[in-house]
């Protein structure tokens, strides 16, 4: 019969791998600075300084670079949510509060620096930048769907971020491709390390949750995969922010599939396993139809639909 846990039995089992993660986490991360990385003699004064207001034409930003930041950046804001789900979800004690701790010190600066960058080289409307911000969080963030009641939320939460982390990582280097700029190609390379080892942490606790209660792990990372979405999808214009980013390249399906989800499911070797009972069998059959599907029918068709609108972008020019 396989183990059953709650989701504080699991906690307490995985506490030693996560104060040996912690540890590798911590020899491993690099300190950095983020004024280090904003070009502080491109900043001017706005007109409340008697100076002036920011127009369109102050940008040396493309439109895709300008939504893939903005979004970047508003999903780095919504940190306060993302600590409290994490924080309630792992726990405040030993080592788990250690990492909440240290992952939320580490995510901050993501946001300051993306704003610092932004404000001082008028990549963006800095007016309409904070309005967005106020609204996307003051809507915050929800629990990863699946987390069921009488479910250990732990599995969902730290399945959910295995991938999300990697996720980010990939829009945050390929964001650096479409800016054109070096300055902003280092800032967003050193953020997508501190996203890198992020990602480490959390992947590999879930898989050692993986290890310790198979279909119960199992049957989370289904329902996650199934059901992703990045954690800005309810900030303003996040639809159209993301068809661009998807048109041209930071962020697509493909990517997703390629460069995030098949990644995490073979160093989880979720299909070479032999330690589920039919519970998780069946999920891992879930899975595997979802991924086929992805790849052989709503891949093929975002490519086809993508491949047409850019053509017609090209003929309009």
């Amino acid at each position: 019969m396989p183990r059953q846990l709650t989701q504080r039995e699991i906690l307490s089992e995985l506490e030693p791998t996560a104060e040996e993660c912690v540890h590798q986490h911590l020899s491993r991360a690099k300190d950095w600075h983020p004024h280090d990385y904003v070009p502080w003699d491109e900043g001017r004064n706005f007109a409340m300084l008697d100076g002036i207001d920011w127009a369109p034409e102050q940008s040396k930003l493309s439109e895709v670079a300008k939504a893939a930041m903005i979004t970047n950046l508003l999903t780095e804001d919504n940190l306060p949510s993302y600590h409290r789900e994490i924080s309630e979800n792992f726990s405040r004690d030993g080592a788990w509060g250690t990492w909440v701790g240290r992952w939320t010190a580490e995510e901050n600066k993501h946001s300051v620096v993306i704003r610092d960058y932004l404000v001082v080289t008028r990549g963006v409307d800095p007016v309409a930048l904070e309005n967005d911000r106020m609204t996307h969080m003051t809507n915050g963030f929800g629990a990863p769907t699946g987390a069921l009641e009488g479910q250990a939320g732990f599995l969902y939460s730290v399945a959910y971020v295995s991938f999300q982390e990697l996720a980010t990582r990939v829009s945050h280097r390929n964001t650096a491709r479409v800016c054109n700029d070096p300055i902003a190609d280092r800032m967003l390379q050193r953020i997508a390390a501190d996203e890198n080892l992020h990602m480490i942490f959390y992947r590999t606790m879930c898989g050692a949750a993986l290890d310790l209660v198979p279909d119960q792990a199992m049957e989370a990372i289904d329902t996650i995969v199934e059901n992703f979405q990045m954690p800005g999808a309810g900030m303003p214009n996040f639809r159209r922010n993301g068809v661009l980013m998807a048109k041209h390249g930071v962020y697509d399906l493909r990517q997703h599939l390629e460069d995030v989800l098949m990644p995490v499911v073979r160093q989880w070797n979720i299909f070479g396993r032999n330690d589920f009972t039919a519970r998780g069998e069946q999920a891992r059959d879930r899975l595997s139809h979802f991924l086929h599907d992805m790849e052989h029918v709503k891949i093929p068709r975002f490519e086809e639909q993508r491949d047409r609108a850019l053509a017609r972008d090209r003929a309009r020019t």
